[in-house]
């Protein structure tokens, strides 16, 4: 069984972060371990507060899984802060983990900012690089350019300017356009839409974390990139047709409908 490691944020809702990580990762029958960098107070309503967890105790959690078990991939979600960012960055030069895929976690879908804003040059010279894939959303993508994005065509022009801060893929997701969700996939020579069919609902909470999860655990099972985004892309369409009208809000994506369809699990 392949290993796989996130890093990110606890989201107390179960919808996101950590908690979507490890069921993305049970999802695809590999082995999910965690860093928790920070810890949200959230719901499906909004996210009411965040502590985030000492730079100290980050470095110990990343150094006791590396000194013990094999990382076959990394997926790093939520960092809000340069001394997290700069800390996760450095360990990560050291132990030289494969397979690493960074969810530039910006604002949530509530529009509470989780990184700060200070963070951003720090996340692009610390961890932007590292990354086998990098996955924004257009918001993110925004705000890691400077560009203002609103057809294919500009985020074609995004990917590229993301490409030269050093990650060695892009993969630019499209749901924020109002046409279907065509996302962009940049490996620094060519350029790939994925298409894919706009779903009508609501509960899309962690869709980016479950995606990004998906893609480090398609990577960590030997998929090429391209292979592992496009069952990734696969994997969540089906979670987000299925996904779960649970509290007031915007409820979570179902990660594990395919597993309880196939064990007979759900109501016909």
């Amino acid at each position: 069984m392949k290993n796989v490691l996130t890093i990110a944020g606890s989201d107390s809702c179960g919808g996101a972060g950590i908690q979507a990580d490890l069921k993305t990762f049970s999802a695809h029958g590999v082995y999910g371990m965690s860093v928790i960098t920070a810890i949200t107070a959230q719901n499906t309503q909004g996210v009411l507060a965040v502590q985030d967890i000492s730079v100290e105790l980050i470095e110990k959690q990343i150094e006791a899984i590396f000194e013990d078990i094999r990382v076959d991939g990394l997926k790093i979600g939520m960092v809000s802060q340069i001394d997290t960012i700069n800390a996760i960055g450095e360990e990560l030069r050291y132990y030289k983990p494969s397979n690493i895929v960074l969810d530039p976690v910006m604002v949530s879908k509530s529009g509470y900012h989780l990184l700060q804003q200070s963070a951003k040059e720090a996340l692009i010279k610390s961890l932007v690089p590292l990354a086998t894939i990098v996955t924004p959303n257009i918001p993110e993508a925004e705000v890691l350019t400077g560009m203002k994005i609103g057809s294919i065509e500009e985020m074609e022009k995004a990917a590229r300017v993301i490409f030269e801060m050093g990650p060695r893929n892009v993969l630019l997701k499209g749901g924020h356009l109002d046409e279907d969700a065509t996302d962009i996939l940049f490996d620094g020579s060519k350029i790939s839409c994925l298409k894919g069919k706009r779903i009508n609902t609501k509960n899309t909470h962690g869709t980016g974390c479950t995606l990004s999860a998906a893609i480090a655990s398609n990577l960590a099972k030997g998929y090429s990139v391209a292979e592992a985004v496009a069952l990734a892309k696969e994997y969540i369409t089906i979670a987000i047709e299925n996904s779960l009208s649970i509290g007031k809000g915007v409820g979570p994506t179902n990660h594990f409908y395919t597993l309880y369809k196939k064990a007979g699990m759900l109501d016909e």
